[in-house]
Formats: structure tokens, sequence, C-alpha cells
């Protein structure tokens, strides 16, 4: 297996980071007390930011979608990675996601997209976080805190989930009057841009008319709404044309599509960044009419050879698959998932498969010769997006940053 260099860094162990020395080179393969390990390409990643950064009009920046652990790529190595490679904006969902990232140094603005209590108004102030303003009483009380701060306005333009609706301009505008609250900028979700159909396309125009309208307004009275943003992912690969100051890509980041195969106006080489692998821990042969897992929901007629392999659904890996006939490298062969996925531990059939032994490299995600499974393939056998399959990976899954 060809080494690779593993970036060093020294992050906290809840988060299962690679604690390896400057400068070692080593097989990526970590040792059978690792259990299961998530390969992170960080050439992955910058490729997927500059090609992401190339659809963008001039003047318009990156803000790096970082919630959910990084969509399970470990918040902490890609946000210094990107921090280093020139990027300083980026998005979480909650406080502590913005919190864990302040810790470990990471500079520039952290914008939080989703609800924080306004109790918690001390520690957006301590850490210099964004808040997002979800409505005006929302507003109210962040301002009853008497902390300065700085929010970006959340515009609801047709998702009806957080925001000022974009008809109420009176509320809109009063959002700009709060004495220690700072605007600092403004924003909406598009809900359907992953879609070109004609509906999904007319909600959309109608969305960003919406938006623009709101924007409008806003500069009609005087006021800077500050950093104007609307495009997630699938914004920026349908509708690149639009002229804002920033742009917030999530899964494309990470060099992957919601689903495989999902049409888009514009292309990107987007590279996945994230293979997902294990190990065997013991091979042996079973029986026809013998039983595998929980259950006994597994017999086979004739005699069969089997791997166990050191990761299970507590580590992220779809229970359902058990039944939808997924599936894993070995040695460069697919190999059957059998028996019940269990909480750390799974089985799967080697029989057709010469070689199979103790320590061999099993891959969930990833490549392996001339095979390949993708995150993709899994969200569809399993009927979700892969941002579910991702970013469901759990902590115990050690994350190693490959160049």
């Amino acid at each position: 297996m060809r080494a690779h260099r593993l970036r060093a860094e020294t992050f906290p162990v809840r988060w299962g980071y690679s604690l390896t020395s400057p400068g070692e080179k080593r097989e990526i393969r970590p040792s059978l007390s690792h259990r299961a390990w998530a390969e992170i390409s960080l050439d992955h990643l910058r490729h997927n930011a500059e090609e992401l950064q190339r659809l963008l009009p001039s003047g318009c920046r990156l803000m790096a979608v970082v919630k959910a652990n990084a969509y399970g790529h470990g918040v902490v190595g890609i946000a210094r990675h990107l921090n280093r490679s020139g990027i300083h904006c980026f998005a979480v969902a909650e406080i502590g996601e913005g919190i864990l990232l302040r810790e470990q140094g990471i500079q520039g603005e952290i914008l939080i997209l989703g609800y924080t209590d306004p109790e918690r108004a001390a520690d957006l102030s301590r850490y210099h976080l964004t808040q997002t303003m979800v409505s005006w009483e929302y507003g109210q009380a962040l301002e009853a805190r008497g902390i300065d701060l700085e929010v970006h306005v959340k515009i609801d333009t047709g998702m009806n989930r957080l925001g000022v609706p974009h008809q109420d301009t009176e509320s809109i505008l009063r959002c700009y009057d709060f004495v220690n609250l700072r605007v600092t900028g403004i924003f909406s979700h598009l809900s359907m841009s992953d879609g070109l159909g004609p509906e999904e396309t007319e909600f959309t125009r109608r969305q960003i008319a919406h938006f623009d309208g709101v924007v409008a307004q806003i500069k009609k009275t005087g006021i800077d709404p500050g950093l104007v943003h609307l495009q997630s992912s699938y914004g920026m690969l349908n509708y690149p044309e639009l002229r804002y100051d920033r742009a917030r890509p999530g899964i494309a980041l990470y060099g992957l599509l919601s689903q495989e195969g999902d049409a888009v106006r514009c292309q990107a080489e987007l590279r996945p960044v994230l293979a997902l692998k294990a190990t065997v821990t013991q091979v042996k042969e079973v029986q026809a009419g013998q039983p595998v897992g929980y259950g006994r929901r597994f017999v086979q007629e004739h005699d069969i050879r089997i791997a166990t392999v050191s990761i299970g659904y507590a580590d992220g890996v779809p229970r359902i698959l058990s039944d939808g006939g997924g599936q894993v490298l070995i040695r460069g062969q697919r190999a059957t998932i059998i028996g019940s996925i269990c909480m750390d531990q799974l089985t799967v059939d080697v029989t057709g498969i010469d070689g199979v032994m103790l320590g061999d490299t099993v891959t969930l995600i990833g490549q392996d010769g001339d095979e390949q499974i993708t995150a993709g393939e899994i969200a569809a056998r399993c009927r979700t997006v892969t941002n579910e399959i991702v970013s469901r990976i759990g902590s115990r899954v050690q994350r190693i940053y490959v160049q």
C-alpha cells in the first residue's frame, strides 16, 4: 500500500483525530486498535473549494458550511485546513460548534445558522460569534441582554422554517434599529434549488425575487444591509449568475451531491473528500443451515466463509443495509453484508474472495482497486441523501488527514 503524508494535528481526542508526529510517513491504515477510520483528503478539499470559488462572480467569497462535524469529516481539521487555504468565513448550526472552532484557533467570521438561547449572549460575545436573527422578536430578546453582538438577519422567502417573513418590511427594517445588535449581514435559503424542473425553477426564482426585493428595500432607505448571501451548494451549481457577497457551500465542498446523478446547470469537477474504512477482526467458516447474527435473520443454504468487520451502526453504518443489499470492498472485490448490522460490528460473505484474513482493510465508502462504493450509492440503497450518510459517521471513527 502506498504511503501517504499525514497531517500532524493535536485535536481533541473526542473527535478522533490522528496524533501522528510531524513529517512521519506510514501506511494510511491504522493498527487494529483503531477499529474504524475515515481518510480525509485535504487535497480534494482544497480542490473543491477552488472549483466552487471559480463558479462565483468577482467579489463573492465562500462561507464554508462546517456544521454537523463538517458533514462528518471532522470540523476542526476541515476548518483549520480551509483557514490555511485562505477561507475565513464559516457557518455552523449551533453555538457549541462555534465555540469549539474558536477554542481550536479558527480565525474569521463564524455564523451560527440556527437559534441560540438569548441567555447565552455573553458566550456569543466572548467567542466573537455572529448570531442569526431569526425574527424581530428574537432580536428584542437578544437586545435585552445589553451585550454588543453581531448578527445576520434571516429572511423567510418561502421555506417557512426560520426567518422574518419577506412580506414584513416593517419588522425587517426594525431589525436594523437595535442599539446592541450590529447587523453585519442578511440572508435566506433556497429550498428547491436542487431541482431543475419547471415547478422547482419557478419556485426558486420566486424566492430569489423576494430576497432581492427585501435587499433593495433596505438599501432604498439608506441602510447598509451588510453581507448578502443566498446560495448553498445547489444554488451555486444551478444559479451561478447570482451576484451576492457570500455563498454557502455545504455538501459540494466535500465533493458530493445530495443524490448521485443529480443534474446541475453548471459543471464542477468535485472530488469526494472522505473514505470510510474498518478492519477484518475474524474470518470463519459457517456451515449450511447455521444462522449469522441477531435474531437468526440470515441462514444460508450452503457452506460459506464470513468475515467480521469492526464497525457498526453506532459508527454511522445504516442498519437498513442489512436488508438492502449493502456491500463493502475487501481486497478489491465486493462483499455483501449478511445478518443484522450490530452496534459495533457487522459481518460479510467473503466466500468468493481469496485470502481474506485478520487485519485486512474493509472499505465502506471509497475505492479499492478498480471497485468503488460511493456515499451516493449507500444513500440510494437507504432512500436518503448523501448529507445524512456522511454526517452520521460517529465520533468513534478516527479522522486521518491525508495530503
